[in-house]
């Protein structure tokens, strides 16, 4: 009699067991690995269960396809690929821990700490249902690595920059590069304080970075967000996945 192993993908263990019948006649199974204890089945009829699918759809999202997009080439319904990138929102970080990490590391450990003595700040302009309501984009940038260090998504107003700021405030920066606009004079010391252009050229870079892969912040498309939340959580998962190397 041949056996047919059985490997439960999400975590790649073989630790499975026999848990009955679906209502449609399909072996449901359970895995027993400590670690997860999910029960599933091989075949799913329904295309959105199968495995793989979930991820296949933040890679996608990531490299410039919109919810029609992805729905159409995955055969899965629109309020599914919604869905499924909402709920990476609850896990997204607006502060890059591992630089963080790091400058909280004691002297006698072995890893290079390298401090953020000047920062980049910019912002970038988008839109979300009508250019009317717009979505300002603030991070900053180590000038030195290039890391983004955070970002706030809000209006172009002093509040949103007063934000950011309090969130850069534990990588102790010493001299902040920024470009003429009133809510930086306003909030960074002069003697911290850098303006021009040419003193923010990385952090322009990476703005055109995410107008090339985010399909939504292309300045002349019809591919835009239609809510605030949809809007800031695409470019969240980007960030922290990119930039902050968190496996979202």
């Amino acid at each position: 009699m041949a056996t047919v192993n059985v490997l439960y993908t999400q975590c790649n263990s073989d630790q499975v067991k026999k848990i009955g019948y679906t209502p449609e006649g399909k072996q449901r199974y359970l895995c027993k690995s400590q670690s997860c204890k999910k029960s599933f089945i091989l075949d799913y009829s329904n295309k959105a269960y199968q495995p793989g699918v979930k991820e296949t759809i933040i890679d996608m999202t990531m490299n410039g396809s919109g919810i029609r997009d992805i729905a159409r080439v995955l055969g899965i319904s629109r309020n599914t690929v919604i869905d499924t990138i909402k709920k990476r929102g609850s896990e997204l970080h607006t502060v890059n821990k591992r630089r963080l990490e790091n400058l909280e590391k004691p002297s006698k450990t072995r890893v290079k700490i390298k401090k953020v003595l000047v920062a980049e700040v910019d912002e970038m302009w988008s839109f979300v249902n009508k250019k009317t309501n717009q979505r300002w984009f603030w991070h900053a940038i180590d000038a030195v690595s290039g890391d983004v260090l955070a970002y706030v998504l809000d209006t172009r107003q002093d509040k949103a920059f007063i934000k950011l700021k309090s969130l850069l405030k534990p990588f102790g920066i010493k001299l902040f590069c920024t470009d003429d606009w009133g809510a930086y004079s306003r909030h960074i010391p002069e003697e911290n304080h850098v303006v021009g252009k040419r003193n923010t050229q990385k952090i322009e870079r990476k703005h055109l970075t995410l107008r090339t892969r985010i399909k939504r912040l292309c300045r002349k498309t019809i591919c835009f967000s239609k809510s605030d939340k949809m809007h800031d959580i695409v470019i969240g998962i980007f960030i922290n996945r990119y930039e902050f190397g968190r496996n979202t």
